[in-house]
């Protein structure tokens, strides 16, 4: 019997080995209570071009709160930007066994809105 934690990793390692045999640059998210990280990481799995979260000093000082969806929406728009600056338009979104729901669904969104094709 499996619990929560592991069936969402089995999710995620199912995505990802669909995106490797792609080998497409691709925005990984991780979500916790309190933060939510939004990564791009390049085709080949091996190199992290751009990050962000809510857990950066500049992310902070602007929100009380960094587990609702205001917080994605911030966090989202952020790496749009980084990526677009490293000239990156098109990545797969890696939800990491998440729901694409509420706080997932608002980063992917603001992502989208700020220039992203996925």
């Amino acid at each position: 019997m499996s619990d929560k934690r592991e069936s969402r990793i089995r999710r995620a390692a199912q995505t990802r080995a669909r995106q490797r045999d792609l080998g497409v640059t691709r925005l990984a998210v991780h979500r916790t209570n309190q933060h939510i990280y939004a990564q791009v990481i390049s085709g080949d799995g091996k190199k992290v071009l751009a990050a962000a979260s809510t857990a950066e000093k500049e992310v902070r000082a602007q929100l009380p709160n960094g587990g609702n969806k205001a917080a994605a929406t911030v966090v989202g728009k952020r790496i749009a930007e980084k990526a677009k600056k490293l000239g990156i338009e098109r990545v797969a979104f890696d939800r990491s066994g998440f729901r694409f729901h509420g706080r997932v669904k608002a980063l992917a969104e603001a992502a989208r809105e700020s220039g992203l094709k996925f």
